[in-house]
């Protein structure tokens, strides 16, 4: 089964999609035929991020300005991807924020950040395509990035495990209150992946001594999220939902 072919001409919205795990899922998306709405807050790379996608096949991409701690921007932000596309069929949820340092070093303004973005966030723009799919007969597709801090803890990234551990729960939820309205939620938690926020951290010794606890030794390539994520995306998975799927190489099953 070609799982790219489940996402041709299908109209999907991303958040977080100026970097990271959220641009790299707007390329597949794009190179797989489908209309990409991206969300975040730094516009202009959105635009720059656009062109790109439409050179590799995607119908039409379309930046929208996006702060998912505030619920009027998410109201908004999902309206514009629905007038753009005619409708929309999947929700990316991937916008996310880490306050990193011993959970005694940290504020109530450390914890209300990354609460607001990685579950509140979450939480909201969830409910707002879901009313919208209820409200129009249609059927839907969300995707939530969670973690596998959200199923297994490390140390200096308490309030950043708790909020994930909140995103697997949550896709749980209201996985089995959506089902009725032919709306399917699922996630993936990835393991230990190198992007821009974390460039270079996985050549200094702490991220070596990170990295040799992982079974397979190694730490992800970007391009081995593609498949899973196009399995949750397609209607491939159309049996699928309240399902977590860690791609990790091992790490939560590693041992102590």
């Amino acid at each position: 089964m070609d799982l790219g072919k489940g996402l041709t001409g299908k109209r999907i919205l991303i958040t977080g999609a100026s970097s990271g795990l959220g641009a790299h899922f707007a390329k597949v998306a794009a190179r797989h035929g489908a209309h990409v709405a991206l969300a975040a807050r730094r516009t202009d790379r959105l635009e720059q991020l656009a062109g790109e996608l439409v050179e590799m096949g995607a119908p039409s991409a379309r930046p929208i300005e996006l702060d998912v701690s505030d619920g009027a921007s998410i109201h908004h932000c999902r309206a514009q991807a629905v007038e753009a596309f005619g409708g929309l069929d999947i929700l990316v949820n991937n916008a996310g924020i880490a306050r990193e340092g011993p959970a005694l070093d940290q504020t109530a303004e450390d914890f209300d950040a990354v609460m607001d973005v990685n579950l509140r966030g979450v939480w909201l723009m969830a409910i707002s395509c879901g009313r919208h799919w209820r409200d129009t007969g249609q059927s839907g597709v969300i995707v939530n990035i969670a973690s596998i801090l959200g199923l297994r803890v490390g140390s200096g990234v308490a309030s950043y495990a708790v909020s994930k551990a909140g995103v697997v729960q949550m896709t749980k939820a209201l996985a089995l209150e959506f089902a009725r309205h032919d709306v399917r939620v699922n996630a993936l938690a990835p393991g230990y992946f190198e992007t821009e926020i974390n460039e270079g951290f996985f050549d200094t010794p702490a991220g070596e001594k990170m990295v040799s606890r992982v079974p397979m030794r190694r730490i992800g390539d970007l391009s081995e999220l593609d498949a899973p994520f196009l399995l949750l995306a397609s209607d491939a998975s159309r049996y699928m939902t309240g399902a977590v799927i860690p791609v990790d190489g091992g790490h939560l099953v590693s041992s102590l």
